[in-house]
Formats: C-alpha cells, sequence, structure tokens
C-alpha cells in the first residue's frame, strides 16, 4: 500500500496552491504563505535565486537564538566589538548600523535589537564572531543549518546580507525560514514586532512598514535593500487566529513595499480562509476485510486536517476514500490501508492517509473453509478496478457528492 501525504501535514514544506481571483504587486518576485497549512496563496518566481540584502539577517537570528537555547550564549553575556566588526558595519561604512563603537563590550540582548530594530551590520558580525568565532565560520553553519531546514536555494558567505554574488536566498526559502522563526522561538520572536530601539544615544526605528499600519496585524520579520536587490520585505500578520507569511522583493521605492507589500496581505486574509475538515482520530468511514474476524475495519485519520481554501470554495468541498479492497486479514492497527482525496473548485487535490482503527484477525480454519465455499458458489468479492472508491460525507457545513458512509460498490 503506498503511503500518502500532503503539505499540509509537513511542517517544512511550502509547494502546494489555491487560487482565487487573480492579483499582482509590483515586485520582482514574492510569494505569500498560509503558515498553518503551508498553502503557497500567489506566487511569482518563488524559487528565483535573488539577493537577499539585509533579509539575511533573519539566518543571523536563526543561529543566534539557537545558540540562545542550547545555552551556548546567553542575553546577558557581553561580546566585544571587533575593529572588524566596525570596519564592515560601522557609522563610517554608511550602511545600516547600530553605531557600535570598536572595542565596546555589548551585551548580547542589546546586539539582536541592534540587529533585528536597527538593521546594524555591525551588530551581525559582532554576534557572528561571537557564537562561531568568526564571520566565516558562522556562514559555513548557517549553509549547514539552511540545509537541515529545506532551504534548497540559499548559500550564505555573510552575516549581513551585504553583496556577494554567491550570498543568495528565494523568496520560498525565506518563508520556509520566517515560519521556522515563528515556530521554534517564540520567546524571542517579538522582538521583530519592536518598532524603536535607542543604543549610544541615537534612536532608530524599525523599517517594517506593516508595523505601523492599522489593522494589518503585522508582527515581523525583516526589511531589506541595496540597489542591486531593490526593496524587499520578509513579513508576518496574524488576523482573526490566522498567519500568513509573505516575501517580496525587488521594488522600486519604500513607498511601493508598503503599499504592494499591504495589498498582497489584505488580499490573502480576504480570499482565503481555512477550514478543519478532520480531527486526530476521526473515524472517516469503514472498509470491508477479507478473510477477517470482523467484516469491516475502521479508517482512522491520524492526525488534524486543516486545509486552506479560497472562501469560494470552502463549502463545496467533495472529499472520498480510496482502498485497495475488500483488505486481506490480518490487519495491524495503526496500518496505512487507505487514504481521502479531497478536492474542491480552484483547489488542488489533498491527499491524506487513513490507518486502521484497530486489529483485525485472520479467521480460523472453519470460517475460511466457509469463506473459500462461498467463493466457489457465490464469486470473488467484487473488486472493480482492483479496488474501491468511497464517498463519505463533507464536514459539517460543506457539501459533498457522496451518497452515503459506508462502502459502496
Amino acid at each position: 500500500m503506498k503511503r500518502y501525504l500532503t503539505i499540509l501535514l509537513c511542517a517544512a514544506m511550502i509547494t502546494s496552491a489555491a487560487t482565487a481571483s487573480a492579483i499582482d504587486i509590483k515586485a520582482r518576485e514574492y510569494i505569500l504563505v498560509d503558515y498553518q497549512t503551508g498553502t503557497v496563496l500567489d506566487a511569482k518566481d518563488p524559487d528565483k535565486r535573488m539577493p537577499p540584502s539585509s533579509m539575511s539577517k533573519l539566518m543571523t537570528g536563526y543561529m543566534v537564538f539557537g545558540a540562545l537555547k542550547s545555552g551556548k550564549l546567553s542575553l546577558e553575556d557581553q561580546l566585544s566589538v571587533s575593529r572588524n566588526a566596525w570596519q564592515i558595519g560601522g557609522a563610517a561604512t554608511g550602511g545600516s548600523t547600530m553605531f557600535l563603537d570598536p572595542g565596546a563590550m555589548v551585551k548580547v540582548e542589546d546586539l539582536l535589537r541592534g540587529m533585528i530594530v536597527q538593521s546594524g551590520n555591525d551588530a551581525c558580525v559582532v554576534l557572528a564572531e561571537g557564537v562561531s568565532g568568526s564571520e566565516e565560520e558562522f556562514a559555513r553553519q548557517m549553509n549547514a543549518k539552511a540545509k537541515e531546514l529545506g532551504m534548497t536555494n540559499s548559500n550564505f558567505v555573510n552575516s549581513t546580507g551585504l553583496p556577494d554574488e554567491q550570498h543568495y536566498m528565494t523568496p520560498r526559502d525565506l518563508a520556509i525560514l520566517a515560519k521556522h522563526l515563528i515556530a521554534e522561538f517564540p520567546e524571542y520572536y517579538s522582538l521583530y514586532s519592536e518598532t524603536s530601539f535607542t543604543y549610544n544615544n541615537i534612536t532608530q526605528g524599525n523599517r517594517n512598514p506593516l508595523l505601523y499600519r492599522v489593522g494589518s496585524g503585522a508582527d515581523g520579520l525583516k526589511t531589506g535593500h541595496t540597489s542591486i536587490a531593490g526593496y524587499g520585505l520578509t513579513a508576518s500578520a496574524i488576523r482573526n487566529g490566522r498567519r500568513l507569511i509573505l516575501v517580496a522583493n525587488g521594488m522600486n521605492s519604500l513607498k511601493d513595499r508598503d503599499e504592494e507589500t499591504s495589498k498582497l496581505l489584505d488580499w490573502g486574509f480576504r480570499e482565503f480562509t481555512n477550514r478543519e475538515l478532520f480531527k486526530a482520530g476521526d473515524l472517516v468511514t469503514t472498509a470491508e476485510v477479507w478473510l477477517g474476524d470482523a467484516p469491516e475495519v475502521n479508517l482512522v485519520i491520524p492526525r488534524d486536517v486543516i486545509i486552506t481554501v479560497p472562501r469560494s470554495a470552502s463549502q463545496a468541498l467533495d472529499v472520498k476514500v480510496v482502498y485497495q479492497g475488500p483488505l486481506p486479514a490480518p490487519i495491524a492497527k495503526d496500518t496505512e490501508i487507505a487514504k481521502v482525496i479531497i478536492t474542491a473548485k480552484d483547489l488542488e487535490p489533498i491527499e491524506v492517509p487513513l490507518r486502521a482503527g484497530s486489529d483485525v484477525g485472520r479467521l480460523g480454519f472453519i470460517g475460511r473453509l466457509k469463506a473459500a465455499a462461498q467463493y466457489i458458489f457465490l464469486g470473488p468479492p467484487d473488486m472493480p478496478n482492483g479496488g474501491k472508491a468511497v464517498d463519505v460525507p463533507a464536514p459539517p457545513g460543506a457539501t459533498s457528492g457522496a451518497s452515503a458512509p459506508k462502502p459502496a460498490n
């Protein structure tokens, strides 16, 4: 029996797509993803390698948060500002800076705010050297971790995102990274929603425009800009308990970054909704058993199934169970023996495995003799096309083409 897996059950993957009325924004590349299901709501060149500029600092943050969680660092630790860090990201560079002084000792907590809120390149290098000894080693570790996270089109050569031909990410990889940051480090994620930070008597504001828009629901993450990359934003927002992640890059101005990303978020919240179809352990239907000590076995869903659908399709779902049957005994509980297929208008089909809800033993010798006699006189069990397709009622509130919850020929 084949195993079936869908994107909404795979935490780190972001590949599925739903469709609704089209939208286009003034960005060279972008992606909009539902956080809970991983469904891609809209995208343009989501796998195109691009210079991520300061959005790359999200990976630096991920690495530092990991060091904090493991105990390698603490927020109260003080790190020295090396001359290298000052030369790469200090005030004299004219780039984004925390205005660190060479030789100063700075708390990790302040450095994090300097990197996240102020986008300081100097703060990034100090943190990289504090975690790994050198920025070069830190970049090597960033690349190894990126592969673990499923970021297959990213490569890092520095901690800052400063331009380099070999330093690149994709919108999809940034969305994957944003999801991991939110899920794995809730204790630090709130730093991305802070709107200002003061260091060295210099106050700088967070450059994320969505944090200042009333009703946006935005709580992170990071802007980016270089002359090569254009204006970019990786952002996340929650409205009515539902979170979206967007990545957009290659915009021409601050105004475009503000207006176009807001338009994309508003569209995603307006046009799509999440539907909980099944809870873990729900009985979906039953399947016939051949030569078993029970005539049927329950087909149980192993985990919650939540899908993202266009609002226009949310009330017209078709739910069908498919299995090769009758299923031969014995059957062990929790064995994957069927799949449920969910389809709707403007929705790619979703397949989820179903498991046996209980053990089913094999008939004894006498029982098998009776079954053999029935086979001889009545013929084999009906198995059209080598299996069965069973329409089952759609979840409450949705329509379905189903006629009955029990298997039907």
